[in-house]
């Protein structure tokens, strides 16, 4: 779609939102979360960021640009976080489990075992982990620490609050609901939460793939990053591929997405099963 066409269509709804004010949102997107937005999200943009308007009292989308170029952090993290996607669910690309207990199983000695959840949104799959391992320890206290990640604030504390809403695990085994979540009564009638032995297993913190510094010290068995590099262009996803690999063992993997593909990063890693990946052992060689 061209600018002239989203001219012709731009939203006529409560706040002006023109081609130029859409293609500074994109830029400043790309700049501070690597997202790629295309022009056929313009809807999705003025639903997630009207709110924005209406909480500063501003009348149109430029005004609103205009104080984030200010340099204001509190409302660019607030920009950010209206603009990322936070869909996830327990046990997502469920295929993935059983192959992570595979690999774990094979390094159940050691003493500790470290798994990084780089985009957790509010919790679910570093939670999905936690239960994975503790499956397969059959202990609540199992050798199993978790890092988990995201560039959102917001969805990190949902998630070290740890609590959901009942209808969410509908199709959870009922094993599972026993022996990892406890049921709200009374005013938490209709909630869930998660069990203190699991949340104990994970570290919840802030960060951004984008950021030049990862408070992160590496040594990972395995780096969970799903549905993440979808968001971002090919050159992006090398960088952070890049950096991901230093941060596994030698014999660590990297799970993806089911929709991801690394192929232009094989000097990195290498398809090991169904997206899930290995380096390739060819880390300084140039890529195609």
């Amino acid at each position: 779609m061209s600018n002239k066409r989203l001219s012709e269509d731009q939203i006529k709804y409560e706040f002006s939102l023109t081609p130029s004010d859409f293609n500074r949102i994109r830029k400043l997107i790309r700049e501070h979360a690597g997202i790629s937005l295309p022009l056929s999200k313009q809807g999705m943009v003025y639903s997630r960021l009207a709110r924005r308007l209406r909480v500063n009292g501003l009348r149109n989308f430029k005004e609103y640009l205009d104080f984030l170029a200010q340099g204001d952090a509190i409302e660019l993290e607030a920009f950010v976080n209206a603009l990322t996607t936070n869909t996830t669910a327990f046990f997502r690309e469920e295929h993935h489990f059983p192959m992570l207990k595979q690999h774990i199983e094979q390094r159940k000695n050691k003493n500790k075992i470290h798994i990084w959840c780089s985009a957790s949104s509010t919790g679910e799959e570093a939670y999905s982990i936690a239960m994975t391992m503790v499956k397969f320890f059959k202990s609540l206290t199992p050798p199993v620490h978790i890092l988990a990640t995201d560039l959102n604030a917001h969805v990190l504390d949902k998630a070290a609050q740890g609590v959901y809403l009942m209808n969410q695990l509908d199709k959870f085994p009922r094993d599972y609901l026993k022996a990892f979540f406890l049921k709200g009564t009374n005013q938490n009638s209709g909630l869930i939460k998660v069990r203190q032995e699991l949340k104990n297993m994970v570290t919840f913190r802030k960060l951004n793939l984008l950021d030049d510094h990862w408070p992160v010290r590496g040594n990972f068995d395995i780096i969970f990053c799903r549905n993440v590099m979808i968001y971002f262009d090919k050159e992006t996803q090398y960088k952070i591929l890049q950096r991901f690999a230093p941060l596994l063992t030698e014999d660590g993997l990297l799970f993806a997405g089911h929709s991801e593909s690394f192929l232009h990063a094989r000097n990195l890693f290498r398809l090991r099963e169904k997206t899930v990946y290995e380096l390739s052992g060819q880390r300084n060689a140039p890529c195609d």
